[in-house]
């Protein structure tokens, strides 16, 4: 386009595509909250194949897992037309959000940038104000991203331009959510409520916040809530449904309900029989009952699929508690390979999972609290990331610090074993006794196998607490 021709009103019809573009935004608007955050007619768990059967793992890296035929089809078709034509910004738009479709459904953040440029091209060739769709691709590009500044700030600037409509709460409520601004984040739900009743992905948002604020009985509620909207879904969406299963599998887990929490992670294999989350919390679970060669083998099976950092960890805590040095070393050392491919991508220098890796490891004390800090620093002030500074500070002698940022992380009264944990810590740290005690038997009630490695430590410092 040259200067002297007008910018393109953005105007060409969608004659193809549509029910991509309509299942694309049903899993962006059910994943929003997820983290940082994912197909088949439903089985019956049983045909879940077995872990035992499982075969060797290689020491690399794996391939991410393939996206579903519909994705890889959408992208083609909208490849094409944007190659032919740049400036045909509805395919833009419809493209980035076929992007970040794929990331949720393999876990392969690779195609964030692709989803960025795609909006970006698609709001370069018309302004937000003719091209609303883009800003939506944009905030959404942006929220997956980790951007959530520029994502809360996308949803102020569409709420106008879409009065009546609720895509901007939506996309506030979220960015809210993950930079601590509880109280903005509740008032976008609300009128999320009014405005869009009956929706699945209002429920999974407000099933968040229940969790955040200490109340899983109502987490699961909503859950539930949500599912059966899912289900009366005219092209029910498989890999929304697993995502529910999952979160309510975690909200039982997260209190200690492992018969429930396992039903649920295997209700989300029925859906999509290789759905990596599942997997990873199915490990988690077998490795809380003590049974380490069964949840080695649920880990390393997710990991072929996808190779989280967080659960790339787990596997060699499990591998360390296994006797097995030589496979932790192995993995340990992927953590740090895939932070950094992390933080490329998300063109951030700030990662909180490599923070607390470092930190559950004693490892490098001082970056480790570099990072947590420099991500707090950016204005990312959820309980979580309060918590990460917490212990990161913690491990670097900074005991004070500590102490400031666990009440940050505490203030909502998040049933979560892992907070109470480095609560318990950090006070026996600072010689205060009771309150350690308190903390981790608090802990340890809830969830006495909240991780395998950790969960350890708090068993063997409550001890040596109480002997005193």
């Amino acid at each position: 386009m040259t200067a002297t021709q007008p910018k393109r009103t953005g105007r060409v019809r969608l004659r193809t595509g549509g029910r991509n573009l309509k299942i694309a935004l049903v899993m962006v608007a059910i994943a929003g909250g997820a983290s940082s955050a994912l197909l088949v007619r439903q089985a019956s768990p049983e045909r879940v194949p077995g872990a035992h059967s499982l075969p060797s793992p290689a020491a690399s890296a794996p391939a991410p897992r393939r996206p579903s035929d519909a994705t890889e089809a959408g992208i083609r078709f909208y490849s094409n037309r944007v190659q032919r034509d740049a400036e045909d910004t509805r395919s833009q738009n419809v493209l980035a959000e076929l992007y970040l479709r794929r990331v949720h459904e393999s876990g392969n953040e690779d195609y964030l940038p692709l989803a960025l440029n795609a909006a970006r091209t698609s709001l370069a060739a018309v302004e937000s104000e003719r091209n609303v769709g883009g800003l939506i691709a944009l905030a959404h590009a942006e929220f997956a991203n980790h951007d959530f500044v520029a994502a809360r700030d996308h949803a102020l600037q569409l709420a106008p331009l879409r009065p009546g409509k609720s895509d901007s709460y939506a996309i506030l409520a979220d960015a809210s959510l993950e930079l601590g601004d509880y109280d903005r984040a509740t008032e976008a739900l609300q009128q999320l409520e009014k405005m869009d009743p009956g929706n699945a992905g209002t429920e999974t948002r407000l099933a968040r916040l229940a969790i955040l604020r200490g109340d899983p009985k109502a987490a699961q509620q909503h859950f539930e809530a949500a599912l059966r909207l899912l289900e009366n879904l005219q092209e029910p969406a498989a890999e929304s449904n697993a995502w529910c299963h999952w979160q309510m599998g975690e909200t039982a887990f997260s209190i200690g309900d492992g018969k429930a929490a396992e039903q649920h992670y295997r209700e989300a294999l029925a859906a999509v029989p290789d759905y990596f989350r599942a997997l990873f919390s199915l490990g988690r679970l077998f490795a809380a009952r003590g049974d380490l060669p069964t949840a080695i083998d649920y880990y390393e099976r997710g990991i072929r699929i996808t190779p989280a950092i967080d659960a790339m960890a787990t596997l060699g805590d499990l591998y360390h508690l296994s006797g097995r040095e030589r496979e932790a070393a192995a993995r340990y050392e992927l953590v740090e390979q895939l932070g950094e491919h992390s933080r490329k991508v998300h063109g951030t220098p700030f990662d909180r999972h490599i923070a607390l890796f470092y930190a559950d490891h004693d490892l490098r004390p001082e970056e480790a609290y570099a990072l947590a800090r420099g991500e707090y620093d950016a204005g990312r002030h959820d309980i979580y990331g309060a918590d990460a500074l917490a212990w990161t500070a913690l491990k670097s002698g900074r005991i004070a610090e500590a102490q400031s940022a666990l009440k940050e992380a505490l203030k909502l009264n998040t049933l979560d074993a892992r907070l109470l944990y480095h609560a318990g810590m950090v006070a026996r740290a600072a010689g205060e006794k009771a309150a350690a005690l308190d903390y981790l038997q608090r802990a340890l009630t809830l969830n006495p196998g909240f991780d395998p490695l950790q969960s350890k430590v708090a068993t063997e410092t409550l001890k040596s607490l109480t002997a005193l």
